[in-house]
């Protein structure tokens, strides 16, 4: 977006996690053209603190609330007029989701149609007919590769690789992602989705499962690892996601899926042996942080691989990451060592 174009206010879901509290930040820093509404629930993995750089900022504010909301929601979009809604807020804790399935399906599943039933009354007279002034908002949905299942030894997840998620968080968000892909083909509402590999970097949340190494390591504890530790992941950072996902909110086609990944396949073993690598040469100690890796439990139906194949945003749109895993677990563990020290 130039930032010789007309202001827009765009409301923004979930955007005190990990992923949304990164988007904001690179947005308000990088586009004077914006302001932000930003609607978040405060669950275990929403956290203020996320945003405290921008804080202040007046093309930034912070509204407490639930996406299921519809009274709430409405109120806002009266209020401000929204000229785009950037939809992160989700349960996304696959671990919970099999202890808890509730809570996936009532946030993923109503929440996004919730947002985009208002969006639809707001923006559009009837199916094909937006009103005057609302012909370029849009509706964009952050999803996950989690929704197409496993993959075997080789083969990548496209955009036309059918769904087959296996945990109720990847159940709810497939639901989400045909909810907002029905209202393009029922209303031709102006709605673009993205699926998305593993993030990683500064500002997730605790539990995931970098930050736990980084955190165990340091605090001298074991270092659990799911089952033979052979699960593979695509690992995205999540800058070069931020700047991914606002591409295609800018330029996406409408009623298009882009696939978003940083084709850094890792499995969880090699990740903490990356992580404790780095930390012998950065915060060295008597012996190795590789000896502190232990092995646990599996989780139940642990998908065995994510890939992702990126080639239609690249092609399409442009997008490239910048940083490769070396680069970004480096920044990724200097940032957690900061945060740590404390």
């Amino acid at each position: 977006m130039s930032k010789t174009m007309k202001h827009k206010t765009l409301l923004i879901t979930g955007g005190a996690g990990f992923i949304g509290s990164n988007f904001i930040v690179y947005l308000l820093e990088n586009f004077q053209d914006i302001s932000i509404v930003n609607l978040d629930k405060l669950t275990y993995a929403g956290e203020l603190s996320n945003l405290t750089e921008i804080a202040q900022n007046s093309r930034y504010q912070f509204v407490e609330g639930d996406i299921c909301n519809r009274v709430l929601v409405e109120k806002l979009f009266e209020k401000h007029q929204f000229n785009g809604l950037i939809h992160f807020a989700a349960e996304s804790h696959v671990d919970n989701s099999i202890k808890k399935p509730d809570a996936f399906i009532e946030t993923n599943v109503f929440g996004t149609f919730n947002l985009l039933d208002t969006a639809k009354k707001n923006w559009m007279n009837g199916p094909n007919q937006f009103k005057p002034g609302c012909e370029n908002n849009r509706f964009l949905h952050i999803s996950t590769d989690e929704v197409y299942g496993t993959l075997g030894e080789t083969g990548l997840f496209t955009e036309s690789t059918p769904y087959a998620p296996n945990s109720p968080y990847s159940a709810s968000k497939a639901s989400s992602d045909f909810i907002v892909r029905s209202y393009f083909h029922t209303y031709g509402m102006n709605v673009v989705t993205t699926n998305c590999s593993n993030n990683y970097g500064p500002k997730q949340h605790d539990e995931k499962l970098i930050p736990t190494i980084i955190r165990k390591a340091i605090a001298g504890e074991d270092i659990p690892i799911y089952g033979d530790g052979k699960n593979i992941r695509d690992w995205l950072y999540v800058l070069d996601h931020c700047k991914g996902i606002y591409l295609a909110y800018q330029t996406g086609k409408a009623g298009e899926t882009y696939n978003i990944g940083g084709k850094n396949e890792r499995n969880n073993l090699e990740i903490a042996h990356t992580i404790c690598k780095t930390l012998d040469e950065i915060k060295p100690k008597d012996t190795t942080y590789k000896e502190q890796i232990s092995f646990v439990s599996d989780r139940p139906g642990h998908d065995f691989r994510y890939a992702i194949d990126a080639s239609k945003i690249e092609s399409n749109l442009g997008w490239k990451s910048d940083e490769n895993f070396e680069s970004g677990i480096k920044k990724t563990i200097n940032w957690y060592l900061d945060k740590y020290k404390n």
